[in-house]
């Protein structure tokens, strides 16, 4: 897709964070952006950094993990720009802790927005880019943790897991229509991920014992804060990503070292087997 002026993108998750980051880039490349987004002050705000940008930036209320709310939502957004072209599904949450010590509450809340966050989105719009007929590109965001995982991680990265095979599945099945599919799977960026507890539904209050201890998870965020990769240069990737059509978008090289043991662990397993 390697003209995207003019295109209409949909991306979730857009008040702040990486999801801010793509709409950065995408009407910094002359594109329409419907903002969606759970957080209706957050996405007010940062709606107003474009109002003078030539192109046209609407904000729009949406639960990701509500199935209904996230039609009547691309509803609207086909109302209003006519039709969609790119899909972001970038929303995201965490919670973890050990297996034998996660809630159903937090495997509840992360999957809700994780997974079926992004297939309620694929599942809203690609008819709507399919309708189009002029092919486009959908986004999801995974994590490294979709291709490797570590203790207490159990439950978010079952979630990125999970959207790493479906952008795979997806890509197949939409190939033949010119749209493209991409799994954003970024490592460490400055977000605010590790307090995506301020969006926690009130209905879903039993928490896991967490990823991290406090002591630990004060350090975490630190270094998220110092360290991580600002989310302008990730929107820029991903802008790369659907302009090259990749399967995977990656943010740091220094990734594919941590790929590569996986997989030399996975073949490793293949030494003895016969049939």
């Amino acid at each position: 897709m390697q003209d995207v002026q003019n295109r209409v993108a949909v991306v979730t998750g857009a008040a702040s964070g990486i999801g801010l980051g793509m709409v950065r880039a995408l009407t910094g490349a002359g594109v329409h952006v419907a903002m969606l987004d759970i957080e209706e002050q957050a996405l007010t705000d940062a709606r107003t950094q474009f109002e003078t940008a030539n192109v046209d930036v609407q904000p729009f209320v949406c639960d990701v993990s509500d199935r209904a709310q996230v039609r009547d939502v691309a509803n609207t957004v086909r109302d209003h720009y006519g039709r969609v072209d790119i899909v972001c599904n970038n929303a995201g949450v965490a919670a973890g802790g050990a297996i034998d010590e996660t809630s159903d509450d937090d495997w509840d809340w992360v999957l809700g927005v994780n997974l079926h966050g992004v297939v309620n989105g694929m599942r809203a719009y690609v008819p709507l880019i399919k309708a189009g007929g002029r092919g486009g590109h959908v986004v999801n965001t995974a994590s490294i943790l979709g291709l490797r995982t570590g203790p207490r991680m159990a439950i978010y990265a079952a979630s990125k897991y999970a959207v790493v095979a479906i952008s795979e599945a997806a890509r197949e099945d939409l190939a033949p229509l010119d749209i493209g599919v991409s799994a954003l799977c970024p490592g460490m960026i400055d977000t605010r991920i590790l307090r995506s507890d301020r969006n926690r539904p009130a209905a879903l209050p039993d928490r896991s014992t967490g990823m991290f201890g406090d002591t630990e998870r004060q350090e975490v965020e630190e270094r998220f804060a110092t360290e991580g990769l600002n989310p302008d240069v990730v929107g820029e990737q991903v802008l790369d990503g659907i302009r090259k059509n990749k399967p995977f978008i990656f943010t740091h090289a220094s990734l594919a070292e941590d790929i590569r043991e996986r997989m030399d662990r996975i073949l490793g397993c293949f030494d003895g087997v016969e049939v």
